[in-house]
C-alpha cells in the first residue's frame, strides 16, 4: 500500500493508497507516532447494502465512487477514477487520480504548515474532455473520524450576533452550516470543530459549506468546500479553496498560532473612529475637535468612516465616487496628522450607489438580471468585480487616494450580500477581492487594511490572510460583544480582532457596564475607541487616558502571546516574560465585604514557571493559579480588571 506521514508542529496525519489504487484514505491524525499501529479509521466488518468506499474513511471521492454516503466532488456524469500517481515538490504532496472515461483527472493535494499545527488541503481538478465540464459540487476536502456520537462546535449568529459559539450532538444523521451570500456571511463562520479536538477552517471569501455526518461505518465525516456550480474549459484546470485542518487538545491555541504564521506581524494602533460620534455629517472642523481629544486620550490613528466624500449625505447616495466632498480634506488629514495621529478612511469598493456618477456611466458594471432593475439592499448595488474592467477601476481609485492623501490606514467595509449573481461568477468576484488586497499589500505595504462586511460578514482565512485586522460585529455593546469576542477567539487570533470602546447600549443585553469594563473588553484584540470623546466627563476621559496607557503596556503580548481562553469572563495572555488576565464580571456578586463569602477566582492555564508575582507583590505558585486560581474582588463599581504577573 502506498502510504504517506505528513508531520505538522506536533502532530502528524498519515494517508494512503487503499490495494486497488480506487481512492485515498485516512490512516491516522493526532499526536506524533499515533499512525505506528493498527489504523482506528479502517473498516473491520462485513459490508451490506453499500459500497466498499463508502464504508472506507475516504480522503476524497466523485459521485459514482462513492454513492450513497457522499461525495465530494459532483459533475455532469458519475466517476470511477484510479490512482496515477505521487508527487512531493516543495512541501506539498501530490496524489493523482485519473477517470479517461469521465475527462477527469483529480490531484489532491496536502501541505503541513511550517511550525504549527496545521495541514492544508485542496483539490485541483482538470479537464481532459473535449469540450466543458460543469462541476455541481465542489469540496475542497473531506475527512473522516472514528467517532460514533460527535459533539460539533460551530459559530452562529446573524447581524449584530456574529460568532455566537454553540454545539450539537450527532447520535446521526447529518449536519450543515453555509452561506450562499457571495461573502462567508454573518449567519455562519466557516469553521468546525469536532469534539473540541479536530478542527476545520475554510479559506474561502463568497459562499461556501461544512457538511458533517455520522456514516453507516460509525465515522463522523466532514465536508467543506465552495457552492458551485463552476465551469472548467478543455485543458483547464480549476483549483478548490484551501481548507485548513488541525487536531489539538487546544484548538484556538493552533488558530492562533496559524494567524500568526500568515500575519504581517506590525504594530497595531490605537485608534479612534468618528462614525459613532457624527454618523454621516462630517464636518472638517468637528472631526479635528473629535482627533484633538483622541491625541490626548492616547489615540495613535484617526479614521474618517462613512460621509467623507462626494454625495454621501445618507445612504442613498454617493458610492463610487471616490472624492472628498470638501477641498480641504487634504489640508484636514495633515493637520490630524500634525497632531501625533496616523490616518485612516473607509471605503466600500465594491458597491454603487443609484444615484452615483459612477452608475450612471457604468450601469452595466452591476450585477443585474436582463430587462429587470437590480435589488436595492441598504440603498446600494453591488459591482460586478470579477470584470476586468470594474477590477481595474477599484485598483486605480484606491492607488489615486493612497497617492494624493497621507493614508496609513484602509477600512475595507461592505454592506450588502450579492444578488443577481449567478453562482458561476462568485469565483471571479472573490479571486478579483484577492488580487486588489494583494495589490494593497504590495504597492502600499505601510497601509494597513481593515476587513469588514457590515460587521463580521467576510473574516475567512483567505481574508485574514491579507488584511492586517478584522471587525467581528457592528455591535459594540459591551456585554453583546463579550460573546461575540468569545466566539471569534475560537476561530481567530487576538491581534486580528478590531474591538471598540462605545456607550451603545446593549441590542439583545442591555445591562450597562462600567468604562472600565468596555475598556478591557476591547483590550483583548487591537483596542479602538468609538464613543462620542466630547461627551466623556473629565474623569472619563481621565480614567480612559490611564486605560490606554495600560494598553500600550500589555500589547505586545496580547498580541503576539499564546492565548488561553478561560470560559466567557476571562483571556489569559503568556508572553515576554509575562501573564496577562483579562477579567470580567458578568454575574451576580458574592456580597462580600457585606456578608461571609469568597472572592471570586479564574484558574489560569499553561503556566511554566514555579511561581509568579503580581504587581502589587502578591506572590503565587503556580499550582495555586492552576487548581485554586486568581482571586478577583468584583463590586457593583469594579466589574473588570487587568492582572499582570511575572515569573518569581
Amino acid at each position: 500500500m502506498n502510504r504517506w506521514t505528513l508531520r505538522m508542529a506536533t502532530t502528524s496525519y498519515t494517508v494512503a493508497v487503499e490495494p486497488g489504487g480506487r481512492w485515498a484514505e485516512l490512516v491516522a491524525w493526532g499526536p506524533h507516532g499515533v499512525e505506528q499501529g493498527p489504523s482506528a479509521y479502517a473498516n473491520l466488518g462485513d459490508i451490506h447494502f453499500i459500497t466498499e468506499a463508502d464504508a472506507a474513511p475516504v480522503e476524497y471521492a466523485p459521485r459514482g465512487r462513492r454513492p450513497f454516503t457522499g461525495a465530494d466532488l459532483e459533475v455532469d456524469g458519475d466517476s470511477w477514477p484510479t490512482f496515477e500517481g505521487a508527487s512531493e515538490v516543495d512541501g506539498v504532496l501530490r496524489l493523482a487520480f485519473a477517470d479517461e472515461v469521465a475527462g477527469l483527472r483529480t490531484v489532491l493535494c496536502y501541505r503541513p504548515e511550517p511550525g504549527v499545527d496545521v495541514l492544508a488541503r485542496w483539490v485541483e481538478v482538470t479537464n481532459t474532455r473535449g469540450e466543458p465540464v460543469r462541476l455541481t459540487r465542489i469540496g475542497s476536502a473531506g475527512v473522516c473520524l472514528p467517532v460514533r456520537r460527535p459533539t460539533l462546535s460551530f459559530l452562529h449568529g446573524e447581524w449584530s450576533r456574529e460568532f455566537q459559539l454553540d454545539h450539537v450532538t450527532l447520535p446521526a444523521g447529518g449536519f450543515r452550516i453555509g452561506s450562499s451570500y457571495g461573502v462567508p456571511g454573518h449567519n455562519y463562520a466557516p469553521w468546525l470543530s469536532v469534539d473540541d479536538t479536530w478542527g476545520v477552517s475554510l479559506a474561502w471569501s463568497g459562499s461556501w459549506e461544512i457538511t458533517a455526518e455520522v456514516e453507516p461505518s460509525g465515522l463522523t465525516r466532514v465536508r467543506a468546500g465552495m457552492l458551485g456550480p463552476v465551469d472548467v474549459a478543455p485543458g483547464e484546470t480549476f483549483t478548490t479553496p484551501e481548507l485548513a485542518l488541525a487536531c489539538s487538545d487546544d484548538l484556538p491555541r493552533v488558530w492562533h498560532a496559524y494567524d500568526r504564521s500568515r500575519s504581517r506581524l506590525t504594530r497595531k494602533p490605537v485608534l479612534y473612529n468618528s462614525w459613532e460620534a457624527t454618523g454621516f455629517e462630517v464636518d472638517l472642523d468637528e472631526q479635528r475637535d473629535l482627533a484633538r481629544i483622541a491625541a490626548d486620550l492616547g489615540a495613535e490613528l484617526f479614521v474618517v468612516d462613512d460621509g467623507w466624500f462626494t454625495g454621501r449625505h445618507d445612504d442613498t447616495g454617493g458610492l463610487g465616487d471616490w472624492h472628498p466632498e470638501s477641498p480641504d480634506f487634504g489640508a484636514f488629514i495633515e493637520d490630524v496628522r500634525a497632531m501625533g495621529l496616523e490616518f485612516g478612511l473607509w471605503v466600500e469598493p465594491e458597491a454603487v450607489s443609484p444615484k452615483s456618477q459612477l452608475y450612471a456611466d457604468h450601469p452595466d458594471w452591476v450585477y443585474r438580471l436582463p430587462g429587470r432593475e437590480p435589488t436595492l439592499i441598504r440603498n446600494q448595488m453591488l459591482l460586478n468585480l470579477g470584470l476586468p474592467e470594474v477590477y481595474e477601476f477599484v485598483v486605480s481609485t484606491l492607488d489615486r487616494l493612497l497617492t494624493e492623501f497621507r493614508i496609513d490606514y484602509l477600512k475595507w467595509d461592505m454592506n450588502r450580500p450579492a444578488t443577481e449573481r449567478a453562482p458561476e461568477l462568485d469565483g471571479a468576484h472573490v479571486r478579483n477581492y484577492w488580487r486588489v488586497l494583494d495589490h494593497l499589500r504590495s504597492k502600499h505595504p505601510h497601509v494597513l487594511v481593515e476587513g469588514c462586511a457590515g460587521g463580521g460578514g467576510r473574516t475567512d482565512l483567505a481574508t485574514t490572510g491579507r488584511v492586517d485586522v478584522v471587525w467581528p460585529s457592528d455591535n459594540t455593546a459591551p456585554l453583546d460583544r463579550l460573546k461575540i469576542q468569545h466566539g471569534f477567539l475560537h476561530m481567530h487570533a487576538p491581534h486580528l480582532m478590531s474591538s471598540w470602546v462605545t456607550d451603545a447600549p446593549g441590542v439583545f443585553d442591555a445591562r450597562p457596564r462600567s468604562l472600565k469594563f468596555r475598556f478591557v473588553l476591547a483590550m483583548a484584540g487591537v483596542l479602538g475607541i468609538g464613543a462620542d470623546v466630547r461627551e466623556w466627563s473629565p474623569e472619563d476621559r481621565a480614567e480612559a487616558a490611564g486605560l490606554i496607557a495600560r494598553y500600550k503596556e500589555i500589547r505586545d503580548v496580547v498580541h503576539g502571546g499564546e492565548a488561553h481562553l478561560l470560559g466567557e469572563d476571562a483571556i489569559q495572555y503568556c508572553g515576554d516574560g509575562r501573564v496577562v488576565v483579562l477579567a470580567w464580571n458578568t454575574g451576580s456578586l458574592t456580597g462580600v465585604p457585606v456578608v461571609p463569602g469568597q472572592s471570586s477566582r479564574v484558574k489560569l492555564r499553561g503556566l511554566t514557571a514555579e511561581s509568579y508575582v503580581d504587581e502589587q507583590g502578591q506572590v503565587y505558585s503556580a499550582a495555586h493559579l492552576t487548581h485554586v486560581g486568581l482571586p478577583f474582588g468584583w463590586t457593583a463599581t469594579n466589574d473588570a480588571d487587568v492582572v499582570v504577573l511575572r515569573s518569581g
